[in-house]
């Protein structure tokens, strides 16, 4: 089918600089496609890379710049970016109700074909991105039941079992302790076999480490210390999702987020 509307709903200025940068360079040059983002905090509590000009006092608005320069040096910007202004590591403290309710809104404006987010384990485990996946969620299912158009898949962003597992034997080999599952910030895999979309982003790949270069507030998150650029250019060289709703009738692995739509 033609490329449609594209919604990601993630919790902080570097969360879309990963797999969701990826599926929007793949489709820049695609007539229809549109792309609506959204980020629940500013950031304002991460880290600051030496360097990078921040303060504690600034981090949240230069964030949202690095953001913005971000999508620029993707070569694609969002139609729509909404900043929903919750404090940084505290959005299990928001009112759920609000917001889902406020998710909702946009997406009822909006009414994109697919909708990706964080799926439960928040790939790392943070609060922040167990809590927006989880709200929208539910906001997607109340507005994917009103009859109206779009909203036709929730996907979430993980990463495969396997790829955690070499990481680990490459850790443990440098004499770093291996990703543990249970505890907050570490990575975590989904079971290979659960994998439904696995896009080739390789030949995009290059673009995305552009836009991710300008993150240089988390320059320590996307430059880990004695990893190549090689290596970095491979881990962002295939994207993977599992499609939350609606049920699959089939395990056929697809290509593209929009792929049987």
């Amino acid at each position: 089918m033609t490329p449609g509307t594209f919604a990601a709903i993630v919790a902080h200025p570097d969360d879309d600089a990963y797999g969701i940068s990826s599926i929007v360079a793949m489709h820049v040059e695609d007539y229809g496609f549109r792309f609506v983002l959204v980020h629940a905090t500013d950031g304002e509590r991460g880290s600051i890379a030496e360097g990078s000009g921040a303060t504690p006092e600034t981090l949240g608005s230069v964030r949202r710049e690095e953001d913005r320069r971000a999508w620029i040096a993707l070569g694609r910007v969002p139609e729509r970016h909404e900043w929903l202004g919750y404090p940084d590591g505290g959005l299990e403290e928001v009112d759920p109700e609000e917001l889902v309710s406020r998710i909702a809104q946009i997406l009822a404006e909006e009414r994109p074909d697919v909708v990706a987010t964080f799926g439960p384990d928040g790939i790392t485990g943070h609060p922040d991105h167990i809590a927006i996946g989880r709200a929208t969620t539910e906001a997607f299912h109340q507005v994917a039941g009103d009859g109206g158009p779009g909203l036709r898949r929730l996907v979430y962003g993980v990463i495969r079992q396997s790829m955690i597992d070499r990481w680990n034997r490459k850790r443990v080999a440098d004499g770093l302790e291996p990703w543990d599952p249970e505890t907050v910030y570490h990575l975590r895999g989904v079971p290979d076999e659960d994998i439904d979309i696995s896009i080739d982003t390789s030949g995009v790949a290059p673009r995305v480490r552009a836009a991710m270069r300008e993150h240089r507030t988390q320059w320590a998150d996307m430059n880990p210390p004695g990893v190549s650029e090689e290596v970095l250019l491979k881990n962002i060289s295939r994207e993977t999702q599992v499609i939350a709703w609606p049920p699959r009738e089939s395990r056929k692995i697809l290509s593209g987020i929009f792929e049987d739509l």
